[in-house]
C-alpha cells in the first residue's frame, strides 16, 4: 500500500491520465468540470499489476493553485510526473520538480503524455532529452520515462508496472508509533457525521481510538475507518484513510489540522530548521523576510530569521528560525516548503530540527548553531533509537557496539528515551536499564502489536469455533526467538492486545458462540452421554455428528472432558468418578483398574483410559497393577 501524487504543468493531462489508469474521475468540483481544469485536490486509487492497491492524489497544475498542490504532496510515497509531449518542460514543470526535490520524494515515474498528438518520433526523443536535463541532479533524476496516451491507452500497462516498481523502491513509511493524519478534506455524510480524509503518515489508527485534532486541541473518537471505500478496523502508516469522527463537528475542522493519537503532538508558533534556498530563487533571502510556510496540508504566513548568515544566496543552505503567524502541529523531521507571497513563487524548503524551541534565538551564536547541528544529525537518545530500529528487539549490550558513545552517555540516552516513550521494554518494565533487558522502539512495538492483532483477528475469523491460536503457531508466525516471544506476550497482555488461556492466545473479548443449528447438534450428542454416563459413545462415534471443529470447541468450552484419544465424559460425570476414586483411595490406600470398572459398571476400556488420565493429571500414581494417591 502506498500513495502516488501527480505533478506537472497545467493542461498536461494529469487528471485525464488518472481517469485512464483508474476509471475514476478525480475532478470532483463542478467548477473543475466546467473549466476542464483541476483546482483542488482529487483522489482515486489504482490496482497495480502486483496485486497491491495504491492511492492517487491528483494535484492542480495551474500556478494560481500551487498552494492546493502543496497540501497534497506532503504525504506521498512516489510521484507520477506528467509532461505533455506536444509542449515539453514548462514553468510549473520546473516548480513542481523543485517542490518534490525539496520534499525529498525519491521515487517516481515520468509520464510523457499526449503522444497521440505528436506525429514525429524525433520530437519525442527531443522532449525526453529535455526532461533528462531538467531532472538531472534532483531527487527524481533516475525516474523512468514512459510514453503514454490517455486517449488511446498506449503505454498504460507499462506505466502501471513502472509505478509498482517505484512504490516498491520507496518502501513502506516508517512507523515511529506516533499516529497522525494531516487533514486535507473535512465533510459530513448523512447517517455517519463528520468525516476527514488524509494520508496516515505515521503510526496506526484503530476503530475506537481516542484522538486529538491539533493544533486546536479538540478531542474526538474514531467511529470508523475506510481506505478506498473498504472498511477497516485498523489503518497503517502510508495509507489513504477516511476517518469517521465522533465528538467534533465539521465546522470545527479545516485543511491543515492534524488528527493524532493523544499526546503525539501539539501546536507551535516557532520552529528551528535547516533551509535550502533554491538555485533559481529570484534574489538573496534577507533576514526577517515574510514568506508562506507549508508543511503537511498546513499553510501559514511566517517570518524567516537567519541565524548564521546576513543574506542567504541562491543554492545556499542556512540555519533558520521560523516564526509562524498561527499555530501549526509539527514534529521534528517534518519537511516544509516556503514561497514568496508576491510574486508567488517557491524559493526553498527544508527539514524541522526542533518543533518547539524554548526561546527566540540570538543570531550568530556558535552555541545555538552547534545545538541545531546536534539536533539535525541526532542526539544520543535519537542515535540509540535509530540503532535499535535497525535490529529490534535488542538488548542494550547488543546496541553498544553500534554506537560511538561511552557507557555513561548510553545509559543517559536510554533513560531519556524511556522517559519520552521512544523506547519500551519488552516483558517486565522494571528490567530496564538492565543491560540484558530486551528493548524495542515505540514504532517497533506499534508494528509488532499490530501484527499480533492482525494475526489473531484473522485466526478468529478463519476458526470462529476455536478459543484461540496455539502458542507455538503464533510464535512461528511472528518469527521471534523464545525469550523475545515470551516477553512480547507479556507486554501484549499488559497492553490489552492479547490474552492467554491454557496455551491458547486470543484477542481480549473473543468468545466462541454457537449457532442455533450447532447448539441443537451439541445437545443431541450430550443427551447420548447422559443416557450412558459411564459408558458413553466414543469420540470417533460422535465426530461425524459434530464435525472436527465443533467437537474441538466442545472440549475447549468444557462441555466434554477428553480422557484419551477415544474416550470423553461429561464434566459432571468425570467429577463424580474422580470424587469416588479419591474417596476410595483415602480409605483403602490403593485401587485397581478392575475395581474402577466394577465401581461404575463400565468396561475395562473406560476404566483403563480414566486411570491413565488421572496419572497424567497428577492425581494418582501407578505402583505395579495398582494406583495410589500421588
Amino acid at each position: 500500500m502506498g500513495v502516488i501524487g501527480t505533478a506537472g504543468h497545467v493542461d498536461h493531462g494529469k487528471s485525464s491520465l488518472v481517469r485512464a489508469l483508474t476509471g475514476i474521475d478525480p475532478d470532483r468540483l463542478r467548477e473543475e468540470k466546467e473549466r476542464e481544469m483541476t483546482i483542488d485536490l482529487g483522489f482515486a486509487w489504482l490496482d497495480l499489476p502486483n496485486g497491491e492497491r495504491a492511492g492517487i492524489i491528483d494535484v492542480p497544475g495551474h500556478k494560481d493553485f500551487i498552494k492546493n498542490m502543496l497540501a497534497g504532496v506532503g504525504g506521498i510515497d512516489a510521484a507520477l510526473f506528467v509532461v505533455a509531449a506536444d509542449e515539453g518542460v514548462m514553468p510549473q514543470t520546473r516548480e513542481h520538480l523543485d517542490i518534490l526535490d525539496l520534499l525529498q520524494i525519491n521515487a517516481g515515474v515520468v509520464a510523457l503524455t499526449k503522444i497521440d498528438l505528436v506525429d514525429e518520433p524525433e520530437w519525442l526523443d527531443l522532449v525526453e532529452a529535455e526532461l533528462l536535463q531538467a531532472f538531472e541532479g534532483t531527487s527524481l533524476e533516475k525516474a523512468p520515462i514512459v510514453r503514454v496516451s490517455s486517449r488511446t491507452g498506449q503505454g498504460l500497462d507499462e506505466l502501471k508496472a513502472a509505478l509498482a516498481r517505484a512504490l516498491a523502491s520507496a518502501g513502506a513509511k516508517q512507523d515511529r508509533g506516533r499516529g497522525r493524519l494531516p487533514i486535507d478534506r473535512a465533510f459530513t455524510i448523512a447517517g455517519f457525521g463528520t468525516v476527514v480524509t488524509g494520508t496516515l503518515i505515521d503510526g496506526v489508527f484503530r476503530v475506537g481510538d481516542e484522538v486529538e485534532i491539533q493544533p486546536a486541541g479538540l478531542k474526538g473518537r474514531i467511529r470508523g475507518l475506510q481506505s478506498h471505500k473498504d472498511k477497516l478496523e485498523r489503518a497503517v502508516a502510508g495509507s489513504r484513510v477516511a476517518v469517521n469522527l465522533s465528538g467534533v463537528s465539521v465546522d470545527q475542522l479545516q485543511r491543515g489540522q492534524v488528527v493524532a493519537l493523544p499526546g503525539v503532538l501539539t501546536g507551535t508558533l516557532m520552529v528551528d530548521a535547516s533551509l535550502r534556498y533554491l538555485p533559481d530563487a529570484p534574489a538573496p533571502l534577507k533576514h526577517g523576510v515574510h514568506v508562506d510556510f507549508f508543511s503537511g496540508a498546513a499553510e501559514v504566513p511566517a517570518v524567516v530569521r537567519l541565524l548564521d548568515k546576513n543574506l542567504l544566496h541562491p543554492a545556499e543552505t542556512a540555519w533558520v528560525q521560523l516564526q509562524l503567524e498561527r499555530p501549526v502541529a509539527l514534529l521534528k523531521g517534518d519537511r516544509f516548503i516556503i514561497r514568496l507571497p508576491s510574486p508567488s513563487v517557491t524559493i526553498g524548503g527544508g527539514v524541522i530540527v526542533d518543533a518547539h524551541p524554548a526561546r527566540r534565538h540570538r543570531r550568530f551564536r556558535p552555541e545555538v548553531i552547534e545545538r541545531l547541528k546536534t539536533l539535525a544529525y541526532g542526539t544520543p537518545a535519537e542515535l540509540l533509537v535509530q540503532a535499535l530500529q535497525r535490529s529490534e528487539p535488542a538488548t542494550l549490550e547488543e546496541l553498544r557496539s553500534r554506537l560511538l558513545l561511552d557507557a555513561a552517555a548510553i545509559q543517559h540516552a536510554l533513560r531519556e528515551a524511556l522517559a519520552a516513550g521512544d523506547i519500551l521494554v519488552l516483558g517486565p518494565a522494571e528490567a530496564a536499564p538492565n543491560p540484558s533487558a530486551l528493548l524495542i522502539s515505540r514504532g517497533g512495538w506499534s508494528r509488532l502489536s499490530g501484527q499480533i492483532e492482525q494475526i489473531l483477528d484473522d485466526y478468529h475469523r478463519q476458526y470462529p469455533l476455536r478459543r484461540g491460536m496455539p502458542r507455538e503457531e503464533l510464535k512461528s508466525r511472528l518469527r521471534l526467538a523464545g525469550r523475545a516471544f515470551n516477553q512480547a506476550l507479556e507486554s501484549g497482555t499488559r497492553a490489552g492486545v492479547l490474552q492467554e488461556v491454557n496455551g491458547s492466545i486470543m484477542r481480549p473479548g473473543h468468545s466462541v458462540t454457537f449457532s442455533a443449528e450447532q447448539q441443537a447438534r451439541i445437545q443431541q450428542v450430550l443427551a447420548q452421554f447422559r443416557r450412558e454416563p459411564f459408558t458413553p459413545p466414543s469420540i470417533p462415534e460422535i465426530e461425524p455428528a459434530l464435525g472436527a471443529e465443533l467437537l474441538n470447541a466442545c472440549f475447549e468450552q468444557g462441555l466434554l472432558v477428553r480422557i484419551s484419544d477415544d474416550i470423553a465424559f461429561l464434566p459432571e460425570t468425570y467429577q463424580t468418578m474422580l470424587d469416588q476414586i479419591v474417596a476410595h483411595l483415602r480409605q483403602a490406600g490403593s485401587i485397581t483398574v478392575a475395581q474402577v470398572r466394577d465401581m461404575f459398571g463400565a468396561s475395562r476400556r473406560y476404566a483403563l483410559a480414566l486411570m491413565g488420565y488421572l496419572d497424567q493429571q497428577g492425581v494418582t500414581k501407578r505402583v505395579g497393577d495398582e494406583r495410589v494417591l500421588r
